[in-house]
Formats: structure tokens, sequence, C-alpha cells
């Protein structure tokens, strides 16, 4: 069993990071930051061109069928960079929705204009506290193909073109949870911003109101395969963490080479190399889950949800832990708005807040375990 990434994927990836360390400076981050802008357009549009949002997607859709591991060593570099950008809204969840529930009809529709940038879409499942885990517990409703409900917060809900929604459906059976996509620049549709404390990844409250609502594959099968989706972004998210975390270790460690006191470099301190060593652990031991996750992404079915919650656990931990101790490394200074460390913590509550948070991946993983441990 082979963890690592094959020598195409990794030159992939070094191609990624320099196309990244050109476009997307944590200078261009603070554009973004600071700006009405919500995302970089300019970069969007590159990302597109060079075929990175169509790398998991078969070649029969208009990707590149490279698979979900491939998509990986992107979304390290895209997460090492910050880069202000829809992807996890529009591919690790919108897109993967697609291919994971749709028709072959709506794959051919939807999935295209997705590759190239050309349109971006969500997914709304969150209704507030009820999280998308809690599918029972939400209220919007689709009646003769009309849906009514309420979704926050939406990841990148301002911009998207289209969502993918959960809502209740009647069937012969009772009400099921099922995905609609809706067009969210039609009728019977109302957004509002929401404040987010990362700006660079926006989200946003919308409110339906008997919209036309599409929907999507067999809604029988919908709660399955919406888990199957959020199991493969928790990967994909996971190594946009350990990407961040990395870069979080690497402003330290050079901060703490070239900043002096007391006539030495802070570097040179037990209370400085203890910091730095903990990162570095702890951004192993999620690279490692992380691994596993993207083996099990294209040849581990009967893994997945067990790598994936793995993976989402210890990346969710590794990056807030690197972005609270690179704050610490900088002192006062770093706790400025000047400082670039408050991007890295920025960025890891806002990936750690997607798919429910953490917390109920714990008890998911905890699950997993007593079941293979049961067989």
């Amino acid at each position: 069993m082979d963890f690592d990434f094959s020598p195409e994927q990794r030159e992939i990836q070094d191609q990624a990071r320099r196309v990244l360390s050109e476009r997307c400076s944590l200078r261009a981050v603070r554009r973004v930051l600071d700006g009405q802008a919500p995302f970089n357009q300019a970069l969007w549009q590159q990302v597109a061109e060079l075929g990175w949002l169509g790398v998991a997607i078969p070649e029969s859709y208009g990707g590149l069928g490279m698979g979900g591991g491939t998509l990986c060593v992107i979304a390290e570099e895209l997460g090492r960079a910050l880069a202000p950008l829809p992807v996890s809204s529009s591919i690790y969840l919108a897109g993967e929705t697609i291919l994971q529930a749709a028709g072959e009809a709506q794959k051919r529709q939807w999935l295209p204009p997705l590759i190239s940038g050309e349109r971006i879409a969500t997914l709304a499942a969150t209704e507030g506290m009820v999280g998308i885990g809690e599918l029972h517990g939400q209220q919007a409703r689709v009646v003769a193909g009309r849906l009514t409900g309420s979704k926050l917060p939406v990841p990148d809900g301002m911009q998207a073109h289209w969502a993918v929604v959960t809502a209740r459906a009647a069937t012969l059976e009772g009400d099921v949870m099922g995905l609609f996509l809706v067009d969210l620049e039609g009728s019977g549709v109302a957004r509002s911003a929401l404040a987010s404390l990362d700006p660079t990844r926006p989200q946003a409250r919308i409110d339906f109101a008997s919209a036309p609502a599409q929907v999507l594959g067999e809604v029988e099968e919908a709660d399955a395969a919406l888990r199957r989706v959020l199991d493969r972004a928790a990967i994909w998210i996971a190594f946009e963490q350990i990407g961040g975390a990395d870069a979080a270790l690497a402003m330290s460690a050079e901060y703490a080479r070239i900043r002096h006191a007391f006539g030495r470099p802070i570097g040179s301190f037990q209370a400085i190399k203890h910091k730095l060593a903990n990162m570095y652990t702890r951004n192993q031991l999620a690279r490692s889950n992380a691994a596993f996750g993207a083996w099990a992404l294209d040849g581990g079915a009967a893994e997945l949800p067990l790598a994936a919650a793995a993976a989402r656990v210890a990346a969710s931990e590794a990056y807030e832990f690197a972005a609270k101790e690179t704050i610490q490394t900088h002192g006062g200074f770093g706790a400025t708005w000047e400082a670039d460390p408050h991007l890295f913590f920025r960025r890891a509550r806002s990936l750690q807040a997607l798919l429910d948070g953490p917390a109920p991946w714990r008890n998911r993983l905890v699950d997993q375990l007593e079941a293979h441990t049961a067989a």
C-alpha cells in the first residue's frame, strides 16, 4: 500500500507552487482582505486555464480525469498561498455533489461551466445551528418543484451563480432529504452577506421563497451521496490546511532566524525551538493522515470514511496550532494588523468551520475506529 504521490503529481504540485508564489503573494491576499472584491478574479481565470478546476473530474465531462489524489497536491498549494478563491465551494462541494448524485444529462450540463471557471457554485446545506450532518433537523422544503427556506452560512454564497441545496421533499414513503439545483440569480432568491472572520472566504445567508428547484439525481439516494461528498471534500480541505500550516511554520522559522534579542537570534532560545518543533510534529502527523485520505480517494472506498475523519481532525488541529504559535513566535508585533500571522489564523478558523467543524468529525472518527475494531 503506497501512500506517496506519483512523480507526475509531484511535478504538478511544483508547477502549482511556482504559479501561486508569483501570482498570489500575501500582499495579493491582503488586497482581497482590504478590498471589495470577494476573490481574486484574475487568479481564478488562470487557475481555470491551467485545468486545476477539472483535475478530478472525468474527461467525459470536460475535466482532466487525473483523480482525487492529484487535486490533493493542488489543494495543498492553494492552502499554502492562502489563495482567495472559491475552489472549495465550487469544486470540492458543488462539483463533487454533481459527480456523486446527478444523472448523466445533469453532469454534462452543469460540470463544464465549473471546470472553465465561467460559473461558480456552492453547497447550501447548513441552517444556522443545524449543520450538514443533521439533515433531518433542517426545515427547507421543496413542494411541486419550488423551494422555500433559509440557508446560512453558505460559503461563497454571494458570488455563486447556482447552488446545490439540501431540502425536504415528499415521496411515497414520506418526507426524505433530497439534493436540489437552484439558480441563485433566478426568482425567489434573496442573498445577504454575513460578517466573516476571514473576508477572503466570504459567507452569505440565502433565503428561498418558492424558488424553482431541480431535483438532483434520485431523492432517495441523496443522503448517501452527500456523505461521500463530505468525506472527499474533507480530505481536500485537509490538504489546504496542511499547506497553510506548513507556510505558517516556515514564516515562524524564518522570523526566528532573523529576529534578534539579547544579541542572538530568538531561534536559539529553547522556548522558540520547542514551539517550532511542536508545530513541525503536528504538521507531519496531519500529513500522514491526509496521505491515507488521498490514497482512499482513488483506491480505498471502504476506508474512505475513516481516512476522511482522521485527516479532517488532524489537519484542523495542526493548522490552528500552527497559526496560534506563529502569532506567538512573532511576539507583540505578531498580533498587529500590519503583521501577516493573522492571515493564517483567519484561514485556519475559516477552514475549520467548514463541513460542521471538527467536533462532529471527532465523533465520526471514534465511530469508524470502533467499527473497524469490531470487524
